[in-house]
């Protein structure tokens, strides 16, 4: 059943929820199937760059019907990830997302806020939260990332204090080490700064966001957690167990033409997957 993010936050105190990114029907199916086996919530969310491949209202549609049809009796809810354009959040709104993200963290420190205060102000009228960002969280299609580049976009305590009060978001994304793309599933995955994330719970009291969230070691995830991340970004370890169980698929089947069995072992994996993440951030 689909539920407001705001109660499934409020039941996280010693866990947190997993926001698992999707793309199509299958990925979802495989979402909604993981947190079926759990019993367990989470978030489906999807990008800016998913809904100009599958299109706004066509995977709501899928989104809303999945979770109906397949997940009675265990709450779910789904999100806007890294909406960057504002007329394109607003027909999110209008389409029933309980919670988007308004992401201007490239910006200057005084336009992230009056973006972000402006996506508030309209979220807020239709009962939607809104998650900000204060800091950079780079992506790994930029090549290999120093800890030198990490460190100077990480955020500033006082400055996501100051954010959260001027914007009144509900959570907010913080980069303490964390960085997007697959690049770190190949290569060194980096470690997260615990003592900065500290310093931020200390100032901020609003549910946090670690994005970035795959790959990153137990010890990590669970200390992040037992410091105030609520939520943990899931999108590389699906995309991989997803495209190498679908390569897996065609290589044993090179006859077969049917995509529902060809997609079968892809959806699967999806499955195991959000079951793995859904007992790293529930059991600590």
């Amino acid at each position: 059943m689909i539920v407001h993010i705001k109660k499934l936050v409020k039941i996280t105190n010693k866990f947190a929820l997993g926001a698992f990114n999707t793309y199509n029907l299958e990925y979802t199916k495989g979402i909604v199937a993981g947190a079926v086996k759990q019993k367990f919530p989470l978030i489906i969310q999807v990008s800016e760059h998913c809904l100009s491949y599958a299109g706004l209202e066509e995977i709501v549609g899928i989104i809303k019907t999945v979770i109906q049809k397949q997940a009675k009796g265990i709450p779910l809810t789904f999100h806007l990830d890294h909406g960057k354009d504002f007329s394109l959040i607003k027909k999110a709104i209008n389409l029933g997302f309980p919670s988007v993200m308004i992401d201007g963290s490239s910006l200057p420190f005084a336009q992230n806020v009056a973006l972000t205060k402006k996506v508030v102000r309209y979220a807020h009228s239709k009962n939607v939260w809104v998650q900000g960002e204060i800091g950079g969280i780079l992506s790994g299609r930029l090549g290999v990332i120093s800890n030198v580049q990490r460190e100077k976009l990480m955020t500033n305590p006082n400055q996501a204090k100051e954010f959260v009060e001027k914007t009144g978001v509900d959570t907010l994304a913080v980069a303490i080490g964390n960085v997007h793309g697959a690049y770190k599933l190949f290569y060194k995955v980096p470690r997260l700064n615990i003592s900065l994330l500290k310093e931020i719970q200390q100032k901020v009291k609003i549910p946090l966001v670690l994005h970035g969230g795959s790959g990153i070691n137990k010890k990590d995830i669970r200390e992040a957690i037992a410091n105030g991340i609520k939520i943990i970004n899931i999108n590389s370890d699906l995309r991989m167990v997803f495209s190498n169980a679908l390569r897996k698929s065609l290589r044993d089947n090179p006859r077969e033409i049917d995509p529902r069995l060809i997609l079968q072992p892809a959806i699967k994996a999806l499955e195991k997957k959000v079951e793995e993440k859904i007992k790293l951030f529930r059991d600590i």
